[in-house]
């Protein structure tokens, strides 16, 4: 997709995002959006461009690290529930409970019986939450082979993205098809009428950043709560201090850009 074009499309999105904020504070709405998919797949990118113009506070993005061994004692979704939303928030989950359902069990770090376990459980664990008040969004973006192995490629040839390659990318391209059969019984087990799964063709980076905040903005029922501008009120006099004659012999940054 042209760039130019992207910046258009993604400039009026973020209007909108702007509007549902405003319009979650004001509610109390709590919304969960899960983004899972293969590695390269594009989810930080997507949910960067979600919430670039939005507060933290509100779009509040959980990406867990690996559990600690305290954690691998707990019922499996104990260290999520601790992430989900109050009033007025939205949680995206950069990977989510379904790791249980992927890299977990073609990695070896979980048996297929646990992995069933979770996806017998999964399903009623998403329904409690809609129950409870809780929109619950499910994302996944599905990457072609040849477009994977060249992101990878260039997580290795470009300086800037070196952190983001690893050991486990490698082991990810090596077993592609063991993670689409993952991607195949998880979907087939947790794509229900209530919490479906919404795929986001993610070979166009940013058609598929625009396509899945404009189908997010689609699902929530929000509308436009603005109000009357906010005019600023005038500067306070006070002629008895002189606030930039007392910055004069501070530590400065030089200045090598002008």
């Amino acid at each position: 997709m042209d760039k130019k074009d992207y910046y258009v499309h993604l400039e009026r999105l973020q209007i909108e995002l702007s509007k549902l904020q405003d319009w979650v504070t004001a509610t109390g709405y709590r919304a969960v959006v899960l983004f899972e998919g293969r590695d390269t797949a594009g989810k930080g990118g997507t949910i960067r461009a979600l919430t670039e113009k939005l507060s933290p506070r509100v779009f509040r993005t959980v990406a867990l690290p690996k559990p600690s061994d305290r954690q691998q004692t707990q019922w499996y979704f104990q260290r999520y529930v601790e992430h989900l939303p109050a009033a007025g928030e939205v949680v995206l989950f950069d990977r989510s409970w379904y790791n249980r359902a992927g890299v977990e069990v073609v990695m070896g770090f979980c048996t297929e019986q646990q992995r069933d376990d979770f996806l017998a459980v999964c399903p009623g664990f998403e329904q409690e939450l809609v129950r409870d008040g809780i929109n619950l969004v499910k994302y996944w973006l599905e990457v072609s082979s040849s477009e994977q192995k060249k992101r990878l490629q260039e997580r290795i040839d470009e300086r800037v993205k070196n952190w983001k390659f690893s050991g486990m990318d490698i082991e990810a391209r090596r077993r592609w098809y063991d993670y689409s059969r993952a991607r195949d019984i998880m979907m087939d087990a947790t794509d229900t009428e209530l919490n479906p799964w919404h795929i986001v063709s993610a070979d166009d980076q940013r058609a598929a950043r625009l396509n899945c905040l404009s189908h997010l903005l689609s699902v929530i029922p929000y509308h436009d709560t603005s109000t009357d501008p906010i005019e600023l009120p005038p500067r306070g006099k006070d002629n008895q201090y002189d606030d930039q004659a007392a910055m004069q012999n501070r530590r400065y940054v030089l200045e090598h850009f002008k």
